[in-house]
């Protein structure tokens, strides 16, 4: 992968070079930052851990490379390994320390015999004589969208509940406008409540008589662990 991103980074060089000879400011910025990426993969480095700060990376994602995308690697270990690790896994561990990368320990014989219990009872049964707390595919999903910055919220209608997944950091009009661009484009306001201030004060007239519904704007970021009341022109309830 590092000598695929080698060879589009050269290629990327010499376009540039032309560009630059103008005095193009942003072409002189990508050309300095290919430039380093070059020196890096050179000496074996992926991208991803060369340091670079967050507006840099944004700018070198437009470079489509490899080595500097988030990467997650995966221990399959033995039974006597699955909490701790081993030797092998300790190795992985300081093999990427700089790149940023998530290291995931898991039993892929444990995960098949899971998968073969019929009850969650049996299951839960299952995890206990193993001293684990839940499946390692579980750990892997939970890892995956922590890596790739996304989450999930709820819809819930008379006839169903739905998932959605979003990145972190989207404002409640581009949440609804994953379910569909409409929702976006006719966002009003969001009436908003804790899901713990729900559950403790039992309906959502309680909590409004506490004070602790509150209006958001299209400004503010969708967390996690709030019930959300979408107020577009089509009015959505979203959990």
């Amino acid at each position: 992968m590092q000598l695929k991103d080698l060879d589009t980074i050269e290629k990327k060089i010499q376009s540039l070079a032309r560009i630059i000879k103008s005095g193009d400011k942003e072409a002189i910025k990508e050309n300095e930052l290919a430039l380093q990426i070059k020196a890096g993969l050179e000496q074996g480095k992926s991208v991803r851990g060369l340091g670079f700060s967050q507006e840099e990376m944004d700018l070198i994602h437009s470079f489509n490379l490899i080595t500097s995308k988030p990467v997650m690697y995966v221990c399959n270990v033995d039974e006597a390994s699955v909490k701790t690790g081993n030797a092998y896994v300790t190795r992985v561990k300081e093999a990427v320390a700089a790149e940023n990368a998530e290291v995931l320990i898991i039993g892929a014989k444990i995960e098949a015999d899971i998968t073969e219990l019929e009850t969650y009872d049996e299951r839960q049964m299952f995890l206990e004589e193993l001293g684990l707390e839940e499946p390692g595919v579980n750990r892997l999903i939970r890892q995956a969208y922590h890596l790739l910055n996304l989450q999930t919220y709820f819809t819930a209608g008379v006839k169903e509940v739905r998932a959605w997944t979003i990145r972190k950091g989207m404002t409640a009009p581009q949440a609804a406008g994953v379910i569909h661009s409409d929702f976006e484009k006719g966002f009003i306001r969001a009436e908003v409540m804790k899901y713990n201030d729900y559950i403790t004060l039992g309906s959502e007239s309680a909590v409004k008589e506490a004070g602790k519904l509150w209006n958001a704007t299209s400004t503010k970021a969708f967390f996690m662990s709030n019930l959300t009341r979408m107020l577009p022109k089509s009015v959505m309830t979203v959990f």
